[in-house]
């Protein structure tokens, strides 16, 4: 019975730390950049690659916005910028949000360079992840310590989005 019980707590465990690295290894660095890079590969522009000084920006910008998650962004002129918030462990992921964004597409008219987003929805998520320009990517993800699920930010640089400009 003794053997049994110390069994079944070592298997309990062992599930607990898969899960963690399952969840973890679902916002990696190379999470978003497959996310990223896949969008940018349908669009015929060059592949960005992560950069750690714009990690450390989104990840201290990330850790300011964990007490509230509200989609506010940072403000920054050195750096392009993404963000999502909500959901849950599973649900906004690495690849959900840069999905999301993504999604913006269908609005975007690139034979006008132009937005056609019904209102509440817009394509500036959209053209920043495929902005020809931006070369490099960092991202963050942190758990809310009000409850309202995680906050995720990826910044870009250079920063994308200039008016009158095609992002491809």
């Amino acid at each position: 019975m003794g053997f049994l019980k110390i069994s079944s707590l070592f298997l309990a465990c062992i599930l607990v730390l898969e899960m963690g690295l399952w969840c973890d290894a679902q916002n990696s660095q190379q999470d978003y950049l497959d996310a990223h890079n896949a969008a940018r590969a349908a669009v015929g522009v060059q592949p960005i690659t992560w950069d750690e000084q714009v990690e450390a920006y989104a990840q201290s910008y990330a850790s300011q916005r964990s007490g509230d998650c509200s989609l506010i962004h940072s403000g920054s002129q050195q750096y392009g910028e993404n963000i999502a918030a909500g959901g849950d462990e599973n649900s906004l992921t690495a690849k959900s949000a840069v999905d999301m964004w993504v999604a913006e597409q269908q609005y975007y008219d690139h034979a006008t360079n132009s937005c056609n987003a019904p209102p509440g929805e817009s394509c500036g998520h959209y053209t920043q992840v495929v902005w020809r320009n931006s070369l490099k990517v960092g991202c963050a993800r942190v758990q809310c310590s009000n409850g309202a699920g995680y906050f995720v930010t990826c910044n870009y640089s250079p920063p994308g989005n200039y008016i009158g400009q095609s992002p491809y």
